[in-house]
């Protein structure tokens, strides 16, 4: 069986790019866990989008879909789930919730993560939900002539709940030990996890949950409030060309991680830098609401789109933004761009 040391591994990753990611991560994390914890009240707009767009996007990256309004209406339980897709956006929601609130009660462990994926599927009457696979899978990928190609074999059957007790209780051992940066165990973790492919369905989904679950765990918790899921979904191929290339020769040992934790860390602070644009809109003093939408269209960087001034401003209402916008046009400090839902907006004024 494959085995699992993370201490070789991390030597190898010490390369000045990944040590510049880790440097600029520690720095948002001291700067900013100190504003969630004076302003806790302030982000819990942004939390309720998080949770939203992390459910959202998460599901769609494995096709599991409905309509903007259907998903909301889950996410805040305000309706039951009623297609099969609806019932499993449902049992993300769900999870996601037990890790935001009791990340620190949730150790990496094979039963754990079984529990976990239970609920995943609670609502979804399949029996699957909270058991390893009963038989080999394949990650394969379809051509455009719709052919199928296997792109890796993962672990065996028989062989996976071995595998999982052994990389949780390599990953506890390296996280014990000080000299080790745990933003470069996780993903060597969700590697493994990945390649072991340890369920019959909802890989992908666990993978991404326990991501913020070991960053929360370790006090990474910028996903509560940006989403994480949806940074991984906005670069979707990007992240499974890392993913392939991390993969090949996992089987033999010789692996490099380097490709799959370097994208992983460019992520992490992709979504830091987008939380310290967000604290700035929110922190301004003085300036009323349509002053903070004009402040979002100068300063970014190309066209926005409506959703996008609201993401970045959730506590403003569409109407409000809509009236913005129109009072923005007439002065003639914004152009408008296409028409209908793919409507964006441009700065054209003075600076």
């Amino acid at each position: 069986m494959r085995e699992f040391d993370f201490k070789a591994e991390y030597q190898k990753l010490l390369t000045p790019e990944v040590v510049a990611y880790l440097t600029q991560i520690h720095e948002y994390k001291g700067q900013q866990n100190l504003f969630i914890e004076a302003k806790a009240d302030a982000l819990s707009n942004l939390l309720e989008v998080a949770k939203i767009q992390s459910t959202e996007a998460s599901n769609r990256i494995e096709g599991i879909i409905t309509t903007d309004d259907r998903l909301k209406k889950i996410v805040r339980e305000k309706t039951m789930p009623q297609t099969r897709s609806e019932k499993e956006i449902a049992g993300y929601r769900d999870v996601l919730a037990t890790i935001h609130e009791s990340h620190d009660y949730i150790p990496p462990k094979p039963t754990v993560i079984l529990q976990l994926h239970r609920d995943l599927y609670k609502f979804s009457g399949k029996s699957i939900g909270g058991s390893f696979k009963n038989s080999d899978n394949v990650i394969a990928e379809e051509l455009p002539d719709g052919r199928k190609i296997v792109r890796f074999e993962p672990v065996s059957a028989w062989e996976t709940p071995g595998a999982m007790t052994a990389l949780c209780d390599a990953f506890r051992t390296a996280m014990q030990d000080t000299e080790f940066d745990p933003l470069l165990l996780i993903p060597i973790f969700i590697l493994d996890f990945l390649c072991i492919h340890p369920f019959n369905d909802g890989n992908g989904r666990m993978s991404r949950l326990l991501t913020l679950l070991l960053l929360y765990r370790s006090g990474y918790i910028v996903g509560k409030y940006i989403s994480i899921e949806k940074l991984i979904s906005d670069t979707k191929e990007t992240y499974y060309e890392a993913l392939q290339e991390s993969s090949c020769n996992w089987h033999e040992g010789t692996n490099d991680y380097a490709p799959f934790v370097t994208y992983m860390l460019g992520v992490l602070v992709a979504a830091y830098r987008d939380f310290e644009s967000r604290i700035e809109l929110l922190t301004t003093k003085g300036l009323s609401k349509p002053d903070r939408v004009r402040e979002i269209i100068k300063n970014h960087l190309g066209k926005i789109t409506k959703s996008e001034i609201m993401a970045k401003c959730p506590d403003i209402s569409q109407i409000t933004v809509q009236r913005a916008l129109a009072e923005l046009l007439k002065n003639g400090e914004i152009t408008k761009l296409s028409g209908g839902r793919y409507t964006a907006y441009l700065w054209s004024g003075e600076e």
